[in-house]
């Protein structure tokens, strides 16, 4: 089968190859996938780099965890009726070497993921991470009917899809932007408020729009930088759900203060979010999408063999959607 595979971490022009490899069958368990579409996320960057030391102990790397494909063949244990099937694909290149940056890619069945006939491919490959990180920021502590949600990079890929969930269960939503566009990307969304990011001047406008009521929840995607800032809106007992800290990895927290806010700090990670959440992200993300209620949006899309640019694309940020690659 044609792919992308990297031997050795560093930079994607440096180590990524697009070549012929070995087609994988499907053990037990799992169904074999023809990949029409694979998502690129920083995580699938970020492990090319050399995030996780050990990754490449078990030999190269097929990059990317989410895709969208249809399922051609299964293993012992799984229905033949589901061959024939469009499915989307989530944790493709978690706990295996070979992800969804080829022309096939065999997972674990429950991995894959019924998607109607009215959603493509394209779109599927977006339900993964940006979907179900989001469903879980927005959902894991409780119903936010009623309440007012703050969603940090609202136009984000994460972001985006957290406004859409915080307005579909009912909450006010409000987002941060920082530009024209994603300010607009964020209304688009359904926010019903949009500032700049968490700042002086951007909290005193919030308050202004709830009329001094505080913040009840916060979907987070730069935690460092935005805590404190984010403390002044936060309400006491309030929640920040975080999947991602990328301008400082290693914050420093103001303990005193936050415990005497008696707040939850949830970390969000798609790859190992408990079985039930899991469950409960794809129950929505499949009635949101017969009902084509998602607005998904694609970025950027590459071909298998533009994977090293599809890459610096993700590295280079800014993208107003995702980044796809088109695997046909």
């Amino acid at each position: 089968m044609k792919a992308a595979w990297y031997e050795e971490f560093g930079s994607a022009a440096n180590v990524l190859k697009v070549g012929e490899y070995k087609t994988p069958e499907p053990k037990s368990g799992q169904v074999k996938i023809r990949v029409h579409a694979s998502g690129i996320n920083p995580s699938d960057t970020k492990k090319r780099l050399g995030a996780n030391p050990k990754l490449l102990d078990a030999g190269p790397v097929i990059p990317n965890s989410d895709g969208a494909g249809e399922i051609i063949a299964v293993g012992n244990g799984v229905s033949d009726d589901r061959c024939g099937e469009r499915v989307w694909i989530y944790n493709g290149q978690f706990g295996q070497q070979e992800g969804t940056s080829a022309e096939y890619v065999c997972v674990p069945s429950e991995q894959a993921v019924w998607i109607p006939d009215n959603v493509s491919y394209e779109a599927g490959a977006m339900m993964g991470i940006p979907a179900m990180t989001s469903h879980r920021c927005v959902s894991a502590d409780g119903d936010v009917g009623g309440q007012i949600v703050l969603v940090t990079g609202g136009a984000g890929r994460v972001g985006y899809y957290a406004v859409q969930w915080a307005k579909h269960f009912g909450a006010t939503v409000i987002a941060t932007g920082s530009s024209p566009k994603s300010v607009d990307h964020c209304k688009n969304a359904g926010a019903d408020l949009v500032v700049g990011h968490p700042a002086d001047e951007s909290v005193k406008e919030i308050l202004e729009f709830t009329n001094g009521k505080k913040i009840d929840r916060v979907v987070e995607g730069d935690f460092g930088v935005n805590l404190l800032p984010v403390l002044n809106l936060l309400k006491t007992n309030g929640i920040i759900a975080t999947y991602s800290s990328m301008t400082d990895m290693n914050p420093s927290i103001p303990f005193f203060r936050m415990m005497f806010m008696d707040i939850t700090i949830r970390m969000v990670l798609v790859y190992v979010m408990p079985t039930e959440a899991k469950q409960h992200a794809i129950e929505d993300i499949t009635a949101m999408l017969k009902e084509d209620r998602l607005d998904n949006r694609v970025a950027e899309t590459y071909t298998l063999d533009e994977s090293v640019q599809a890459h610096q694309a993700i590295e280079k940020g800014g993208n107003l959607g995702s980044v796809i690659i088109k695997v046909d």
